[in-house]
């Protein structure tokens, strides 16, 4: 007899458990650059956010922590300089590439 998995119960998946290492994120932040979501971008750095302490990186952006987990929603589209100073928090830049290398 098989049982069934309601996908209801299965449990949230939390990227931010797996993000534990510079090379983790930054392979993390490509892939979802990739995907050229404003939404996704914020919740990615959510997630890393959250890895590294919220509270923490909120001070090192000159953010209160309310208003980093508000623009880091994953509906929000937050602005490029907000975008900017979490990701200097988070010890990270965003780089352009050449598409036709």
């Amino acid at each position: 007899m098989s049982k069934h998995i309601k996908v209801d119960d299965l449990p949230e998946f939390d990227a931010a458990q797996y993000l534990d290492n510079d090379a983790a994120i930054a392979a993390y932040l490509t892939d979802i650059l990739e995907a050229n979501d404003a939404g996704l971008l914020a919740a990615a750095l959510g997630d890393i956010a959250r890895a590294r302490g919220m509270t923490e990186i909120a001070k090192s952006a000159g953010i209160t922590r309310e208003a980093l987990y508000k623009a880091l929603r994953p509906d929000s589209e937050p602005r490029f300089d907000t975008v900017n100073r979490v990701c200097a928090a988070l010890g990270v830049r965003l780089v352009a590439q050449a598409i036709h290398a």
